[in-house]
């Protein structure tokens, strides 16, 4: 059985940080591009960082600087760490895997507030 299960979300302050991860488990993690989505009310899916299985790198240009992305192939789990965080950051990230098949999580809330 797939599984993506997200959690590190939260409340924080503007300027925060947390750092949010994702374990899988029934597929073979380390031949799978892992990426973090978000999807804020009112607004489209977006993209915010991927990591291939050869540890290619690509972020979304709002989150460039701010976040980090990584993976951890002996514990099939991939990480956001996200420094700086600001109001527009509000979202829920989702962790997907993509290479034979196209797997998703099912998100975890990320709130900056004050």
């Amino acid at each position: 059985q797939v599984q993506l299960v997200e959690s590190g979300g939260g409340l924080v302050q503007p300027g925060g940080s947390l750092r949010l991860s994702c374990a899988a488990s029934g597929f073979t993690f380390v031949n799978y591009a892992l990426s973090w989505y978000r999807k804020a009310p009112g607004k489209e899916r977006e993209l915010v960082a991927a990591i291939t299985s050869h540890d290619r790198i690509d972020y979304a240009d709002s989150v460039k600087g701010r976040f980090t992305i990584s993976r951890d192939d002996a514990k099939n789990t991939v990480y956001l760490q996200m420094n700086s965080l600001k109001a527009e950051d509000t979202a829920v990230y989702i962790c997907n895997a993509l290479w034979m098949a196209n797997y998703w999580g099912q998100g975890t809330q990320v709130t900056v507030s004050s």
